[in-house]
């Protein structure tokens, strides 16, 4: 029987994640990548690689998706709008191999809730432009689906954290602040647990499904980061008030929103148990296998 194959739009953090697990127990696994230096380093890997951005879509997308039984889109949108769906999505549309498709999103399409509980069901009120794209991005995997059979299921992601991007590492560089925003809190989620989320999905497929897929506990940043800075045993930076914290643009950005996200969905329709449901039993869990290493 020939192995099931998973392509993958944009092989990044969490994408990756995923398909070495499955690569693991001998999936055939083909991705996209920006460049071709990166393209020869995952050939070199094992993994069936292609060339893929904005301005360079698949040279030949029909034989590269040829075969393809499950497929991940893990690229944003960018200010044109989804440029998988703008570039491929006739081909898509044709590919009739496929038994699951999923879209990672992201939590922020729910906007600003005021520190409010957020489930599935709730309206989407985006607050800037990359979360409304997001809105636009889904709406176009969505209609995919119902137009053209395409199996998709979308996963709004909290934020993503885990071995090489968590606050252990970030306070190992240097980088970690503790920012105060009296009633601030964010939802997150260990990378494993998305992997196991997108698996579940697989094995218990429903299209057009959306889910949620966040830890147990919301919290605010700076308890994160003092809990880091135990296990590494060294001094939390200082807490510094939110308007006097000198963040970028960016990084400032993500203060706007506050919001609790229910993960209740995955739980109940996929039966997930988070293996870290919270950010403690994450970064312990790290930090352990750290020193084991």
């Amino acid at each position: 029987m020939t192995a099931p194959r998973l392509f993958v739009f944009g092989l990044g953090y969490t994408a990756r994640v995923f398909a070495d697990g499955l690569r693991a127990e001998g999936w055939r696994i083909a991705a996209t990548c920006r460049s071709e230096e990166k393209r020869a380093a995952l050939e070199a890997e094992g993994i069936e690689a292609f060339v893929f951005d904005r301005g360079r879509p698949l040279a030949d997308a029909r034989a590269a998706l040829d075969g393809a039984t499950h497929l991940l889109v893990s690229v944003p949108p960018d200010a044109k709008g989804d440029p998988v769906l703008d570039h491929h999505a006739r081909e898509l549309a044709d590919l009739r191999t496929l038994d699951w498709a999923g879209y990672l999103s992201t939590t922020g399409v729910y906007g600003d809730t005021k520190g409010e509980w957020v489930s599935e069901a709730a309206w989407l009120k985006p607050t800037g432009d990359r979360q409304k794209r997001r809105v636009e991005a889904e709406r176009g995997w969505l209609g995919i689906y119902r137009q053209y059979g395409v199996p998709m299921h979308l996963f709004r992601l909290a934020g993503i954290y885990g071995p090489g991007r968590s606050a252990l590492d970030s306070v190992r560089a240097g980088e970690a602040k503790r920012v105060d925003k009296p009633g601030q809190v964010f939802c997150r989620v260990h990378v494993d647990d998305i992997a196991t989320t997108l698996r579940a999905s697989m094995a218990k497929p429903t299209l057009g499904a959306v889910y949620n897929v966040a830890d147990d506990l919301p919290t605010p940043s700076h308890e994160v980061v003092e809990h880091a800075c135990r296990l590494l045993g060294v001094e939390p930076p200082p807490l510094i008030p939110f308007d006097q914290a000198e963040l970028s643009p960016m990084a400032a950005s993500f203060y706007t929103d506050c919001r609790r996200v229910k993960n209740d969905r995955i739980k109940r329709q996929l039966g997930v148990t988070l293996a870290y449901p919270d950010y403690r039993a994450g970064l312990d869990a790290q930090f352990a296998a750290e020193q084991n290493a």
